[in-house]
């Protein structure tokens, strides 16, 4: 009997050990808040199995997934060609959730701005320098604007948020399509950085005057003002799921590595500065057990997980790429 029972024991161990994985991590700061929402209920709901994810920036991120340094990284900024070429394992970029980058301020006494397309690009172009100039007033009928001098903030990190930003102002403005660019880590013309959504966040919760940009969760978590942006139809729109979920539904065939722009799409109520974010993962695994995890955990967050997004004001995937995306995944070795 005791026998039997030790024998039983050491299975049982022995397979714990087997399920028990670590998992690491590293990339965008933009899905932070809702990775660590579902890292941390994955982890629960599968004891002996740990999810270790460092947000330290899009540009991070892919440097220590080509490297072979964590298990995974993610991004707002779909990798490159040389980058993925790069890659000491062949990656695949797998869409997890859509989100929304906001224009945040401080302007004391001042809850509410519209902004167009122009004015931001220009006013991170350094051609507009002060609240009360002509073309933000014009914007904002009835709206009594200081005379103080705007702070432009800026990432200082490489940044998919910066991507997703720059992209948009690539399109809306041929002046900065053929200055700083869009990217990860453009030559800013102006401005002070901060590191992470909460480093561009904490700075213009600071400084009187400032202006920077992030992830709408950041804004509402902070409970920092943010703008509404003039979109492709001419219409002002506030960020919203509904916002992005439309500018979403502007693509119409999704390509097979799903590396896709949706900056400044069609629709009356599209949000113009939305994107995807994606998790790289290995197509085929170096280590057998963890690739099993790995899957495992992507599958969860397809079937599952997007079920939590809204609550972080984030937009779930459409159906017809969740779809897609749970066939590339079973796929993976």
């Amino acid at each position: 009997m005791k026998k039997t029972l030790v024998a039983v024991m050491l299975f049982v161990l022995a397979l714990s050990a087997a399920q028990a994985q670590k998992l690491t991590g590293a990339g965008a700061t933009f899905p932070y808040p809702i990775y660590s929402k579902w890292f941390s209920e994955y982890a629960a709901a599968h004891p002996g199995v740990e999810i270790n994810y460092q947000p330290i920036g899009s540009g991070g991120g892919i440097r220590q997934v080509t490297s072979g340094l964590v298990d995974f990284g993610a991004t707002d900024s779909p990798a490159t060609d040389e980058q993925l070429a790069s890659s000491k394992t062949k990656l695949i970029h797998i869409p997890t959730v859509l989100g929304a980058v906001v224009p945040i301020f401080n302007v004391p006494g001042i809850g509410d701005l519209k902004f167009s397309s122009e004015v931001l690009a220009d006013i991170y172009l350094g051609k507009i320098v002060s609240w009360n100039d002509a073309r933000i007033a014009k914007d904002n009928p009835g709206v009594t604007l200081p005379g103080q001098q705007i702070i432009v903030v800026h990432r200082s990190d490489g940044s998919g948020t910066t991507f997703i930003f720059t992209d948009y102002l690539s399109k809306v403005s041929k002046d900065w399509a053929g200055g700083p660019g869009k990217g990860a880590s453009p030559s800013w013309p102006v401005g002070v950085g901060g590191k992470g959504n909460e480093g561009v966040a904490g700075l213009v919760r600071q400084l009187p005057g400032a202006i920077g940009y992030v992830e709408l969760i950041y804004a509402l978590q902070n409970k920092i003002s943010f703008g509404e942006v003039k979109n492709a139809a001419g219409n002002f729109v506030r960020a919203s799921i509904e916002g992005v979920t439309e500018s979403a539904a502007s693509v119409k065939q999704m390509p097979a590595d799903y590396r896709v722009s949706i900056t400044n799409a069609p629709g009356a109520n599209a949000y113009p500065i939305s994107s995807f974010t994606w998790l790289l993962v290995p197509l085929k695994s170096p280590d057998a057990a963890k690739g099993k995890v790995l899957k495992d955990l992507l599958s969860w967050i397809v079937n599952s997980g997007e079920s939590e997004v809204q609550s972080l004001s984030y937009a779930p995937l459409p159906p017809s790429v969740a779809e897609k995306v749970l066939k590339t995944i079973y796929s993976l070795q």
